[in-house]
């Protein structure tokens, strides 16, 4: 049961690339650092990481840390860089001693053993410094697997020039956004307010969750069970809003983050973008953004106006491999390179992020900060830590590559005609039963 357990959590990365580039110790890996080595008598942590602008944050840490070193690498973004962590694993060597993580796919791969528990060097003496729904996403139990980083509540980012010249009224909840989407479509421009990519991943989890939906069940502690529920009636109730915005023409189904969706994000193809606190920095970075557009940020629609309900998308956070030279040493890393004002101030204004670091979430600065692109609007004011407020939290299967790669299918084969929104999620419910009992998981 357990090899079957620990091949199931090995789909973590979606596509099978051979390990390219990557030392196989640490001596090597210091070789190959991004970043200038401060003090090169001391202790060397090799960290993965793709935020924007980290060599920024390298070069702090480094000059205000004697004893210690980051040698960082960006080893890719996302899958790239789990595919690469993935042969690591199976390979028993050759990953870095700190790496960044989606909260995501902390459970598929402390599943298989790759992540060190850092309860034991010292993380609850920085637990305070975070948000409960932050903490709760990177720990099990007494068992801590990495230290939070920023996080992904979501908002809706609109243009505003577009919904002006059309009379369109910005929406509050998913009724009046389904109207100003038949508004702007009925208009002389002939607009689409939105897309809904079916490859959406955690975005479209995150829509579900806001109706009520909680799909999995998993404790760390108890790793050979899981709980799924991915066609409860939340679920089905979001799918089929989108469906039947969909069947009306009203919303299109590109998919997500590709070169063309880019364009379309910035050229006034679509004139909404929901996104996370990310996306103003994701959207602000697009070459081809259109200098004239006037783009405002407002809350996430809602389902019953009178009972918001946040939503999240998104989140990473850096754990401590087990193949950690030192794991201490690695551990300090892991809880100072973002463990600083100073630090914060680069990955938010440099990089975007969204802090789950108290001290900054809270501060008047972060509150009041102005962003030139949104008008000079103080977006986190207005909308996003209204939305981190209601973020309790959120559990991931084991094997959540898998699930959202599943997703995906039949949200596709429900766009293509293929089968209703309520059969989709049906299928799914069984597909995810089937994986997990065929892989050793008892599915309660």
């Amino acid at each position: 049961m357990k090899s079957k357990i620990i091949a199931a959590a090995g789909v973590v990365a979606v596509a099978a690339a051979a390990l390219t580039g990557c030392a196989t110790g640490g001596s090597s890996e210091a070789a190959s650092c991004t970043n200038k080595i401060v003090n090169a008598d001391a202790k060397q942590v090799t960290v993965w990481a793709w935020y924007p602008e980290f060599e920024q944050v390298v070069d702090l840490f480094n000059n205000t840390h004697d004893d210690v070193q980051v040698c960082w690498t960006n080893a890719g973004q996302g899958n790239d860089e789990y595919t690469k962590f993935s042969t690591t694993i199976e390979a028993g060597s050759g990953a870095a001693d700190v790496i960044q993580l989606e909260n995501e796919v902390i459970s598929s791969f402390s599943i298989r053993k790759a992540l060190a528990d850092i309860s034991e060097y010292g993380a609850a003496d920085v637990k305070d410094n975070y948000t409960e729904g932050a903490w709760k996403d990177v720990s099990s139990g007494d068992s801590v697997y990495a230290i939070p980083v920023d996080s992904g509540p979501m908002g809706m980012l609109y243009r505003k020039d577009i919904f002006d010249a059309n009379g369109i009224a910005v929406p509050t909840t998913w009724a009046e956004f389904a109207t100003a989407a038949a508004q702007l479509k009925s208009s002389a421009s002939g607009g689409v307010l939105v897309n809904y990519p079916t490859n959406g991943r955690a975005f479209n989890q995150a829509l579900f969750a806001q109706a009520g939906s909680t799909p999995y069940i998993y404790d760390n502690s108890k790793p050979t069970e899981v709980s799924i529920d991915v066609n409860d009636d939340a679920s089905k109730s979001v799918l089929a809003y989108w469906d039947g915005l969909i069947k009306d023409d009203l919303v299109t189904t590109d998919d997500a983050f590709t070169a063309d969706y880019n364009t379309s994000l910035v050229d006034g193809t679509y004139a909404v973008y929901l996104a996370a606190a990310w996306g103003p920095g994701y959207l602000q970075g697009l070459s081809d953004a259109d200098a004239d557009a006037e783009w405002r940020v407002a809350p996430l629609p809602q389902w019953d106006a009178s009972a918001p309900v946040q939503a999240n998308w998104g989140g990473s956070s850096f754990a401590v491999t087990s193949q950690a030279k030192d794991a201490e040493a690695a551990a300090i890393v892991a809880k100072e390179i973002f463990g600083t004002e100073d630090a914060w101030k680069i990955g938010v204004e440099k990089s975007g992020l969204f802090p789950t670091y108290k001290p900054v979430l809270d501060s008047d600065y972060f509150a009041n900060l102005e962003y030139p692109f949104f008008g000079g609007q103080q977006i986190n004011k207005d909308v996003f830590l209204n939305a981190a407020a209601g973020y309790s939290g959120f559990t991931f299967s084991p094997f959540q590559n898998y699930a959202f790669d599943q997703l995906t299918e039949e949200q596709y084969a429900m766009v293509q005609g293929e089968k209703d929104s309520a059969t989709a999620l049906d299928d799914l419910q069984e597909s995810l039963v089937k994986y997990a009992t065929e892989q050793g998981f008892t599915v309660k």
